[in-house]
C-alpha cells in the first residue's frame, strides 16, 4: 500500500481517502513519502487545532483554519507543493460547502504538486467526489514491524530474548492488531508473568480476542467439543480431516491451493453449526462468527458497508482463520430486491461479500450453514464460491444410535443399561437436537420422581414429541429433492450408495 500511495503522490493525484485508525503510524509513513516526492511540506488538520505543519507544536497552528471550509481555502491559497492531511473530516464532508471547497481544490491542484489526504477510520465519500477520489486502506503492521515493537519492549524492560520459535509465536499471536494494541498486549503479558516468551502467547491471544470483540460484529467462538461429539456425518468428517493441514507451508510446497470454504445445507437441528464449531479444534484455527445482523447500521449512509469491510479486514489480518456464518439463508434473504426497503443497502452488502469471497487471497475459510435453500441467492450456489456444498439429512438409524451413545456418555451413564438399537428405531424422523431434548426430558421426569431415568423414560419422551420432519414435511421433502442432484451427502452410507449408483 505504501508503494501505491507513493505512486499516487508522484502522479499528483489531488484527493486520496486513507482508511485507518492509526494516525501516528500513518503520519510517519506520509512524512517519509513527502520527502521522497520532491520534498513536499506535510500539513495536518484537525477540527480542534486547525492546520499545523508536521513536526511543529500544536501552538504553531495557522489561525482561522479550525473550520473545514477555512482550512481547505487555506490549502488552495497556500504557495508551493504540499501534502495536506485532514483527520476525521467524514462528519463534515457531506456539507454542501465542504464538498464544494474540495471540488474547487481538486480543480486548482491540476497544475500543482498538491494532494489532500482524508484520513479516517470511516469511509464517507459524497457522490460529487466519487470520480475524483482514490480510496486506500492503510495496512496493519506486518511481522517485521511487530518485531520492532517486541524488541523495543524487551530492551525497555531488560527482559531475556525468547527463542526463535517463541519469538515467531509471539509475533503471529499479535497479527491483526495495531501497533499501539501490540504494545499494550506485550506490556500486559509482561506484567502478568514478568516475562515475554512463547508461554505468554495465551495471555496475548486472550487480550487479542477482547480487542477484536469490541467491534461488535465479529465474535470469537471457543468450542471445547471435538469432531467426535458429532454423531454420524462420516463423509463430511472425512472431507474435513483430509484438509486439516491445508493451510500449512507443506501444502503450499506440494502445490495445493488454499481451500475457500464450504456451505452446509440441511434440516434444522442435525449438527450443521456444531460441525462448524468443532472444525476449528480439528484444524487448530481460530473461529470467528460473523453476525450479518450486526453489520447493518442505518445511522449513517455507508456505515453498514464499512462495518462489513472492517470485519472482513479483521478476519484477514489474523488469518489463517475460519469465518463462520450461521443461517446464511436468513442473513442474505431478499438482498436482490432491497432497493425499496432499505435503499439498496442489503444488495450492496451482498455484492461486497460475494466479491470478497471470489477475490480473497488470504487463508480465511468460510463455513456457512443454511436451512432454506430456496431463500439463498443463486450467486452463492455457483461453482467457485465454495469448495463443496454438503447436505445434512435426518440421521440414519446407525447415526441415531451413535447420537444416543454420545449424549448418554456425555451424561456419564453406563451404556449397557440402554438398548441403543431400539432407541434408534423409535426415534425415526428425529434430528440430533430433538434426540438430545428427548433425553433431557426423560432425565427431568425421573429427577422429579427422585430416581434414575430408564429406557422407558426415553421412549415415552420420544413418543410424546412430534418431530420437525413431520410438522414441516413439505419443506424437508423439497430440500431433499433439491439436494439429491446438487449437493454432496454428509452421511457416509448415502454417499457410498450414490457412488455405487453412479
Amino acid at each position: 500500500m505504501r508503494e501505491e500511495l507513493g505512486i499516487l503522490l508522484q502522479a499528483q493525484y489531488p484527493l486520496i481517502y486513507l482508511i485507518t485508525s492509526e494516525e501516528e503510524r500513518s503520519e510517519r509513513s506520509l512524512a517519509t513519502l513527502a520527502q521522497t516526492c520532491g520534498s513536499r511540506q506535510l500539513f495536518l488538520w484537525t477540527v480542534t487545532h486547525g492546520v499545523i505543519e508536521y513536526g511543529q507544536p500544536r501552538q504553531v497552528a495557522h489561525h482561522s483554519t479550525v473550520s473545514p471550509e477555512a482550512a481547505i481555502e487555506w490549502v488552495v491559497r497556500h504557495k508551493g507543493p504540499g501534502i495536506y492531511v485532514f483527520k476525521d473530516l467524514h462528519p463534515f464532508i457531506e456539507s454542501p460547502a465542504v464538498t464544494r471547497w474540495l471540488r474547487d481544490a481538486i480543480a486548482q491542484f491540476k497544475s500543482a504538486e498538491k494532494t489532500i489526504i482524508l484520513m479516517s477510520p470511516v469511509q464517507t465519500v459524497p457522490v460529487e467526489l466519487e470520480k475524483d477520489v482514490v480510496v486506500l486502506d492503510f495496512p496493519l503492521p506486518d511481522l517485521a514491524e511487530l518485531g520492532s515493537v517486541l524488541d523495543r519492549e524487551l530492551d525497555r524492560r531488560s527482559l531475556p530474548r525468547p527463542s526463535e520459535s517463541g519469538r515467531e509465536k509471539l509475533l503471529k499471536a499479535t497479527l491483526g492488531l495495531t501497533r499501539d494494541e501490540a504494545e499494550k498486549v506485550y506490556r500486559k503479558a509482561q506484567v502478568t508473568t514478568g516475562r515475554l516468551t512463547e508461554a505468554e502467547v495465551d495471555v496475548i491471544l486472550s487480550e487479542k480476542q477482547q480487542l477484536i470483540r469490541r467491534n461488535g460484529i465479529l465474535e470469537f467462538i471457543e468450542e471445547d467439543e471435538t469432531l467426535d461429539a458429532v454423531g454420524g456425518l462420516e463423509e463430511l468428517k472425512h472431507w474435513l480431516r483430509q484438509r486439516s493441514g491445508a493451510f500449512s507451508e507443506k501444502a503450499r510446497s506440494y502445490g495445493l491451493p488454499q481451500p475457500k470454504g464450504m456451505l452446509i445445507l440441511g434440516v434444522p437441528g442435525c449438527g450443521k453449526s456444531l460441525i462448524a464449531k468443532t472444525t476449528s479444534r480439528l484444524w487448530g484455527l481460530p473461529l470467528l462468527r460473523l453476525d450479518i445482523g450486526r453489520v447493518y447500521d442505518g445511522s449513517t449512509v455507508g456505515r453498514s458497508e464499512a462495518n462489513l469491510r472492517n470485519a472482513l479486514k479483521t478476519a484477514e489480518s489474523i488469518a489463517p482463520a475460519i469465518l463462520f456464518i450461521d443461517e446464511l439463508d436468513k442473513a442474505f434473504a431478499g438482498s436482490a430486491g432491497s432497493a425499496d426497503s432499505d435503499g439498496g443497502t442489503s444488495s450492496r452488502i451482498f455484492g461486497s461479500f460475494l466479491t470478497w469471497m471470489q477475490e480473497k487471497r488470504s487463508p480465511v475459510f468460510v463455513m456457512a450453514t443454511a436451512n432454506r435453500v430456496e431463500r439463498l441467492p443463486g450467486e452463492f450456489l455457483r461453482k467457485g464460491r465454495f469448495d463443496e456444498i454438503f447436505f445434512v439429512d435426518l440421521p440414519t438409524p446407525e447415526e441415531r444410535a451413535e447420537i444416543f451413545r454420545i449424549h448418554l456418555a456425555k451424561r456419564k451413564r453406563p451404556l449397557d443399561r440402554f438398548d441403543l438399537e431400539q432407541l434408534a428405531k423409535v426415534s425415526d424422523g428425529f434430528s440430533g437436537a430433538e434426540i438430545e431434548q428427548a433425553l433431557i426430558a426423560a432425565m427431568y421426569e425421573a429427577f422429579a420422581q427422585e430416581r434414575e431415568f430408564t429406557q422407558l423414560d426415553i421412549i415415552a419422551a420420544i413418543k410424546s414429541t412430534l418431530p420437525l420432519s413431520k410438522t414441516m414435511n413439505e419443506q424437508v421433502a423439497a430440500l431433499r429433492d433439491w439436494a439429491r442432484q446438487r449437493a454432496r451427502p454428509a452421511a457416509a452410507s448415502v454417499a457410498e450408495y450414490q457412488r455405487l449408483e453412479f
